[in-house]
């Protein structure tokens, strides 16, 4: 079992680890930048219209409000994880040493990185494709217009991250800067000039049925969750990011709360000068909203800014997951190829390449409709289930005596939030509907059997002689 000191205290130089490999050079206000930009893409202005027709009446609130409960909860689970095993690849780790790296641990981190060489290009594709379909209020734009917009989106992407880490940090903040400065521009723009009493609006979403609850509210809160994923891309930064048990946990709570805040303030102020029965039709709601107040040059400067936004997102998304499959292979548990370094810019570079690549195939292939809910219903089980099941295990070893870890940063309550966290994931994940459930049982069950494949082949557990 790996020790959880030696993980989260790798700098030393004479360290020969792989994590000795990427230096620890984000700060806290990097790593919170890089997670606030990766949850705010294009996901917020082009789900908000959705929720609400979901819905089907001012209640759509609580979903974001139920997205964000969501996020905090599981987030305790990630900052446990996070601050003891700081370590590139987030999610592989934490499955990987909470189940036993010889034997069940090895199938759960190969599940996660099988998951992640699927979803992660669909992730990218899902903000290549809904900045192309936003790009056409700007100039309208044919379907293989917007697939040639989406596609070339990927490529910039992978151009501007194939550079050191240092840099890289610094294009964060810029990003960083635009995020904030376009949901300022909407919240203080429809609080200042709303046209629907703010109170009213407010008052009107004030009650929620428990049919409501149990039926619409479920299938909107997929879509918002989708708004909040990225709260934890600093865990897949875990092996550069400077004092890593303070900086993770805290990274992630201080964007979660912030941005949960943009959100709320964002859906109120669209409605008090869209009335949601309308908001709910829109294709472009922010466009919309900005129109409504400043007329057609405002919105289009509006849309170039939500633009930003979502390229910002693109930029953090593959950042982060481009350090999964290379934390495996450099682990000797997935091809080699993909634990190489840039000789002078010292990132993974095979990785990143492969996965903007298969990005750049999905974003020409698949429309955004057709991804958002898949995405969640893929990852439920193995990642975010598995590793909070997977933390259980590792707290019940340690209060055995059977294994040396630290846990640098503690949740209150424990363990109920581990508990809620199994509940509310197990709720969302039959919110999507038996279609999802079943598209994402597939992917994990084909890769059980390339598991099972590799192991035979390679005479490794549990075919190990």
């Amino acid at each position: 079992m790996t020790n959880s000191t030696s993980s989260s205290q790798s700098t030393d130089p004479s360290d020969t680890s792989p994590e000795a490999s990427l230096p620890r050079r984000l700060s806290l206000l990097q790593g919170t930048a890089l997670n606030m930009i990766d949850m705010v893409g294009i996901g917020p202005f082009v789900v908000l219209p959705l929720v609400i027709k979901t819905i089907g009446g001012p209640q759509f609130l609580w979903a974001w409000v139920l997205g964000a409960v969501v996020s905090l909860i599981d987030a305790f689970v990630w900052a446990e994880l996070g601050a003891a095993f700081p370590q590139a690849g987030g999610s592989y780790n934490f499955l990987k040493i909470a189940y036993g790296e010889r034997k069940w641990g090895r199938l759960m981190s190969f599940l996660y990185v099988w998951q992640t060489m699927i979803q992660a290009p669909l992730v990218l594709a899902s903000g290549a494709i809904g900045f192309s379909q936003y790009a056409s209020y700007l100039l309208p734009l044919d379907d293989w217009q917007r697939k040639l917009v989406s596609g070339g989106v990927v490529l910039v992407i992978i151009a501007l991250l194939y550079r050191k880490i240092d840099s890289i940090g610094r294009i964060g903040l810029v990003m960083w800067g635009a995020v904030l400065l376009t949901l300022g521009w909407i919240i203080v723009g429809g609080l200042t000039n709303a046209r629907i009493p703010v109170g009213e609006v407010v008052t009107s979403m004030g009650s929620v049925s428990g049919g409501l609850l149990a039926a619409g509210l479920g299938q909107a809160s997929v879509k918002t969750i989708y708004c909040y994923l990225g709260y934890y891309n600093v865990c897949h930064l875990g092996g550069e990011i400077r004092q890593p048990a303070r900086n993770i946990p805290a990274s992630m709570f201080i964007s979660i709360v912030g941005i949960a805040v943009l959100y709320l303030l964002m859906n109120i102020s669209v409605v008090s000068v869209v009335p949601w029965q309308q908001a709910q039709q829109s294709e472009f709601i922010v466009s919309t909203f900005v129109e409504t107040l400043y007329g057609p040059e405002a919105a289009r400067l509006a849309t170039v800014l939500v633009l930003v936004v979502a390229f910002s997102s693109l930029f953090a998304v593959l950042l982060g997951y481009s350090r999964v499959p290379y934390a495996a292979a450099a682990d000797g548990r997935f091809f080699r190829i993909f634990a190489r370094l840039h000789p002078t810019r010292q990132f993974p570079y095979v990785s990143l390449l492969v996965l903007g690549g298969l990005g750049f195939a999905f974003s020409l292939l698949f429309r955004l409709g057709d991804v958002i809910t898949a995405i969640l219903a893929m990852r439920i089980l193995v990642q975010f289930i598995g590793q909070a099941v997977g933390l259980l295990r590792l707290r019940q070893r340690r209060r055995a005596g059977g294994a040396a870890i630290t846990f640098p940063f503690r949740m209150p309550l424990y363990p109920l939030p581990v508990l809620l966290a199994i509940g509310v994931w197990a709720f969302i994940f039959i919110s999507t509907g038996l279609e999802f459930m079943l598209s994402g049982l597939l992917v994990s069950a084909l890769g059980i059997v390339a598991f099972l494949v590799s192991a035979v082949v390679q005479k490794q557990w549990p075919f190990e002689r």
